[in-house]
């Protein structure tokens, strides 16, 4: 069953940052969408539970340099 998740990210700053984030947990199997906002330090994630679990996704983000808060 496909879940939603939105997490506070700091630091990131730029195009670079949204597009490393982007790229990095995108390719996890189970991740169905994935989108940065800036403004707000958020990444809104769609994913499979059953697939993939939160703990994962958060690893793969702080794997770029960023801390998920």
């Amino acid at each position: 069953m496909a879940e939603k998740t939105t997490l506070n990210v700091a630091g990131m700053t730029c195009g670079h940052c949204v597009k490393a984030v982007e790229e990095s947990v995108g390719k996890l199997s189970g991740v169905e969408n994935v989108k940065v906002d800036l403004e707000s330090s958020s990444v809104e994630i769609d994913y499979l539970s059953d697939k993939v679990d939160l703990k994962k996704i958060k690893d793969t983000i702080e794997d770029q340099g960023y801390d998920v808060q």
